[in-house]
């Protein structure tokens, strides 16, 4: 296993730079092993709605979890508010850093993450290739 760290900067939108790492470092087959951090600007795709959830505020990042390829991610972010009021969902653009963003990533590989349409969930789902 391959392990990346790194530090996200106030401004940075959390997925963007997913993405551009998943491209710098040729990540096929990743996952988040951790993060931590704070949000200015919260943005996410509740569970099966259309519409996204935008807040802007004070943040503090509990949970990022999901897999990474430069082939298509899936990620949720679970976020709490001053008052502890915590929301998650899937991650989309529009996560901005409000102090930092602390992240390890672990990447495999011998292996390959796709995403791939899934008639039985209409989805684009995952499929991994050794």
């Amino acid at each position: 296993m391959r392990t990346i760290a790194l530090r996200l900067h106030p401004g940075h939108d959390l997925k963007h730079e997913l993405r551009a790492l998943c491209e710098r470092e040729d990540i096929r087959a990743g996952w988040i092993l951790t993060c931590v951090g704070s949000l200015a600007r919260l943005r996410l795709r509740l569970a099966g709605a259309t519409d996204h959830l935008v807040r802007d505020g004070r943040f503090e990042i509990v949970s990022l979890t999901g897999t990474l390829s430069r082939h298509g991610s899936h990620l949720h972010l679970a976020a709490a508010d001053e008052q502890g009021v915590t929301v998650g969902g899937h991650l989309v653009d529009g996560c901005v850093v409000r102090t930092t963003a602390e992240l390890v990533v672990g990447v495999a590989d011998q292996l390959v993450f796709r995403r791939e349409p899934d008639p039985a969930t209409g989805f684009d789902e995952l499929v991994v290739e050794r």
